[in-house]
């Protein structure tokens, strides 16, 4: 099922979310074919559960979107359940982003160019797994969401002042989208 994607300014964004409960299989089972097909319609490449309404730790990573910049992103797709970031080089890298709960807004930001991520696959195996370019920048930025961070949170200040009206906009629910959305 398709769901709509809450933008900014929804509550649900700003929570820190919960560990999903690994006991409740068919549950996750449901909210991850859920979000892919969310994803799908939107045509982004991530998706966090918070985006949807829900504030469980769960990610979903789709590097297809973005394979014709990206070759090696081909066929690469994560879904992480309760990921931890073990490590992240002290090497960092600045580059434009944008957020499907944040519509029409771009914004460079600096993070690690490597993690180490220890999470959940979708058929609840353990995975430790090391990530650079840019299934590193997607995976960062799907986990700010899991502790109610944008990645406006992270641009300098003077680009967060001259996005502010938008972002005020987008609040007052003044944005079109391609996707289904809730404020």
């Amino acid at each position: 099922m398709i769901l709509p994607i809450y933008l900014y300014g929804a509550e649900v964004l700003r929570k820190k979310a919960e560990d999903a409960d690994l006991s409740r299989k068919e549950e996750l089972t449901t909210l991850v074919k859920d979000m892919k097909e969310t994803l799908a319609s939107a045509d982004g490449c991530g998706l966090a559960a918070p985006q949807v309404g829900v504030s469980l730790r769960v990610v979903i990573v789709d590097g297809d979107v973005v394979s014709e910049t990206y070759s090696y992103l081909k066929d690469f797709r994560r879904t992480m359940i309760n990921p931890v970031v073990l490590e992240a080089s002290e090497d960092m890298r600045d580059y434009s982003e944008g957020c499907l709960s944040v519509p029409g807004v771009y914004a460079d930001v600096k993070r690690p160019s490597r993690i180490k991520v220890e999470y959940y696959d979708e058929n609840l195996e353990r995975q430790v797994e090391e990530f650079d370019r840019f299934a590193c920048r997607m995976i960062q930025h799907e986990l700010d969401h899991l502790d109610g961070h944008l990645f406006v949170d992270r641009v300098a200040p003077v680009r967060k002042k001259m996005i502010s009206r938008k972002l005020q906009g987008i609040e007052k629910g003044r944005v079109s989208a391609r996707y289904k959305t809730k404020a």
